[in-house]
């Protein structure tokens, strides 16, 4: 028992150097510079004083990292608004981005295919740490509809497709996702360990008004070749248009994407 137990240490310490190590290696100009830039995943234009208060960094050094960030094309200033938004630079980078294994770009079809055929908006997720991302999204040409922004981050916590990738991750992945979100959502372990179960054993996740009021969603995991997974395939609406009824005739047909989309997968 002490010999497990002094193995877990060790291995605990060599993560801790490890990350330790990785930090010592940071550039903290550099780093200050990238933190400016993930600012705009949030918004698109800001003032020098809004990014001044969203990093706690003294203004002169985040007007001095921002004239950088303009001079070499990656940021551009307003001059009437005062305000910054992305460049072309970025833009660039975008368009040099390996396409190959881009699932935003890969699956757009079979997304499309399915408002088609659902009439509602399709939308994919990857996860990033404790927090999931849109990385598409397919609206529904109904003129109600879900609006789903690409890029944007929201809690492991709650909806149809946060429950799908976390079920289909490491076990390890519930607990983390309760401590860290307890103080945010109202969440409970068990209760939540047990929905997990239950997306896991049945492949698949609903959600009512869970994030946003009036709206539902069901969602499948998309699994690689080694059933690993890799992204999650929701659809999304009003509630009044997708009610139990509606949501078991639509699982059939996401169920159907998510396999064409991993045939795609190499």
């Amino acid at each position: 028992m002490n010999n497990e137990n002094d193995s877990h240490s060790n291995d605990q310490l060599e993560d801790d150097r490890r990350l330790s190590n990785s930090k010592k290696n940071h550039i903290r100009s550099v780093d200050r510079a990238l933190d400016l830039l993930c600012c705009f995943v949030e918004r698109k234009q800001w003032t020098l004083t809004e990014l001044t208060e969203k990093t706690g960094l003294h203004k002169t050094t985040v007007f001095r990292l921002l004239a950088t960030l303009v001079d070499r094309g990656f940021l551009q200033r307003d001059t009437e608004t005062e305000k910054y938004r992305l460049g072309i630079r970025i833009w660039e980078l975008a368009a040099h981005m390996d396409q190959t294994n881009d699932l935003s770009i890969l699956f757009l079809p079979e997304m499309t295919k399915l408002r088609d055929q659902l009439n509602e908006t399709v939308s994919l997720y990857i996860r990033d740490g404790l927090e999931r991302i849109r990385i598409q999204s397919v609206e529904s040409q109904q003129t109600i509809r879900r609006v789903a922004p690409v890029g944007e981050r929201m809690s492991l916590a709650v909806g149809a497709s946060s429950k799908v990738l976390v079920a289909f991750a490491k076990h390890e992945l519930i607990k983390q996702v309760v401590e860290t979100c307890a103080g945010i959502e109202q969440i409970d372990f068990i209760d939540f360990a047990k929905k997990i179960d239950w997306v896991r054993k049945h492949g698949y996740a609903i959600s009512y008004a869970e994030r946003e009021s009036g709206t539902a969603a069901i969602a499948v995991p998309i699994l690689n070749r080694q059933a690993s997974i890799v992204a999650a395939l929701a659809v999304s609406g009003p509630i009044s248009r997708m009610d139990e009824e509606q949501i078991d005739t639509f699982l059939p047909h996401l169920r159907e994407a998510a396999q064409q989309m991993r045939n795609k997968l190499v």
